[in-house]
């Protein structure tokens, strides 16, 4: 009965250690949850909105751009 008892403990000991993640996943998901539990979401807010802006104004400089390098070209 020890003997059964003690070979259960050994395969539980060995299932135990070789259910980590050997390409580190755990551990990036603790950074990034550490990471993301101290953002202040008020400024991040502040920000997506200035990267929309900007990235509207940016957008816009490009377009004009092309058409007016395009009707230049044309000429």
């Amino acid at each position: 009965m020890d003997e059964l008892l003690t070979k259960k403990e050994n395969e539980m000991s060995e299932i135990k250690h070789n259910a980590g993640t050997p390409d580190g996943t755990g551990n990036m998901l603790l950074t990034a949850s550490i990471l993301f539990a101290n953002i202040d979401y008020s400024s991040l807010l502040d920000y997506a909105i200035k990267a929309i802006v900007g990235g509207a104004i940016w957008m816009a400089f490009k377009v004009g751009g092309e058409y007016f390098s395009d009707k230049i070209r044309k000429k």
